[in-house]
């Protein structure tokens, strides 16, 4: 039988490169897509930047030409923001949700005819549990999620009769260079929010410090390619982080949003 291939976008670290390995061991072709290029030691890289539209259509028809298949997205290339949403300009905001949000969206468009020409293929977006609840001082990466989400879910509806499955995995806090990498909004000296933000990102950025292994989306994303109906949805993390999406379906949102507070270091 012939090898399944993986497109991975964000596969140069963090949760894309835990999937690219465990993938490529467990018999996928996988081909792993970042701006740089960078290639493991068991699947092979290429350079896409997912902000330029001409670089994906190119980086997908070079698999394509290669591979002659592309069975998986795993549409995984993002970064984060953080600042209060007043202080966050226009140009900043642009270019979170033009990564995380439209560099998903042109991926699937380039990829979609490939799998419906082959009769099918599962497409995979990395949401996050700040697409479900929103996230105080990163106010624009929470919108990029939220966005994913509703395009995911309208997105199945459309393509599940070519046989093209959708799944959206919502990971918790993971210990990453997602946290290192995150960029922060410029700030006046007479900032206002200056001690919320500080307390709110700091929190953050420790739960990230003490999150969970990256592997562990890793083998979330492998049950959702392996499944014969694989789900709409799947969270991936910490089991006190995980239970926020239920309570947020269940409870009163005023009652929702006191628990949450302290959760969320507001």
């Amino acid at each position: 039988m012939d090898k399944k291939t993986i497109l991975i976008t964000g596969a140069s670290s963090g949760i894309g490169l835990a999937c690219a390995d465990r993938l490529s061991q467990r018999g996928w072709t996988v081909i792993g897509a970042s701006r740089r290029g960078t290639s493991g030691g068991a699947w092979q890289g290429v350079a896409m930047d997912v902000d330029d539209e001409g670089s994906v259509s190119e980086g997908i028809a070079g698999v394509v030409a290669e591979h002659g298949r592309v069975d998986a997205v795993l549409a995984n290339a993002g970064w984060g923001l953080a600042g209060s949403a007043e202080q966050t300009s226009m140009v900043d905001a642009h270019a979170q949700m033009e990564t995380n949000f439209w560099g998903a969206v042109r991926v699937v468009h380039a990829v979609l005819p490939v799998m419906r020409a082959r009769g099918g293929g599962r497409l995979v977006l990395t949401s996050s549990i700040g697409g479900v609840i929103g996230i105080p001082f990163q106010a624009f990466y929470s919108a990029s999620k939220f966005a994913l989400e509703g395009y995911g879910e309208a997105l199945a509806y459309e393509v599940e009769p070519f046989n093209v499955h959708v799944t959206l995995v919502e990971p918790g806090n993971f210990k990453t260079g997602f946290t290192r990498s995150r960029r922060l909004v410029s700030v006046p000296n007479d900032d206002p929010y200056a001690g919320a933000r500080e307390k709110a990102i700091g929190l953050m950025e420790r739960d990230e410090e003490h999150g969970a292994a990256p592997g562990d989306v890793a083998k979330v994303v492998e049950r959702v390619l392996a499944a014969r109906r694989p789900p709409r949805r799947v969270s991936a993390g910490k089991f006190d982080e995980r239970i926020g999406l239920i309570a947020k379906r269940l409870i009163p949102f005023r009652v929702f949003e006191r628990a949450a507070r302290s959760s969320l270091g507001v």
